[in-house]
């Protein structure tokens, strides 16, 4: 979808995305390897009680899912940028699902514009786990 097609408050069901326990910890052995995310007995020590997702792989989770709906298609030139912010802990057996929302168009020029995506992400029990913002460049309608 061109920038020029595309209206704020647009929005995209982003289909559940599980969280399975083995992808959780090999993420988190790669990637984020400290003990909340890969030792349980530290876990159910913790405030949280056990294992939890490493943060970028809850949002990578969601985010794969977010992809499948491809909103842009073709005309999506670039990612600018990305802010995530978590505001619940995801455990394993968590499904994710939420939606994708247009919150700012702002055309740069006569060839593209950028477009603010606000994710929204809730595990199974509707309790909201992380929001993200990201910035998207797409092609605009003048250059086909």
């Amino acid at each position: 979808m061109y920038f020029d097609d595309l209206k704020v408050g647009m929005t995209v069901q982003i289909e559940p995305a599980f969280i399975e326990k083995e992808k959780m910890m090999d993420f988190a052995r790669t990637y984020d390897n400290i003990p909340l995310h890969t030792d349980e007995d530290y876990a159910k020590a913790s405030p949280f009680g056990a294992l939890i997702a490493p943060g970028v792989m809850s949002f990578m989770s969601v985010w794969a899912k977010y992809l499948e709906v491809d909103f842009f298609g073709k005309e999506l030139l670039a990612g600018k940028s990305t802010r995530i912010e978590w505001h619940k802990p995801v455990y394993a057996g968590d499904s994710l699902h939420g939606n994708a929302v247009i919150t700012n168009l702002v055309r740069r020029n006569a060839r593209n514009g950028i477009v603010e995506i606000t994710i929204e992400a809730f595990n199974q029990n509707n309790v909201l786990v992380l929001t993200d913002v990201t910035e998207a460049i797409v092609k605009c309608a003048d250059e086909r």
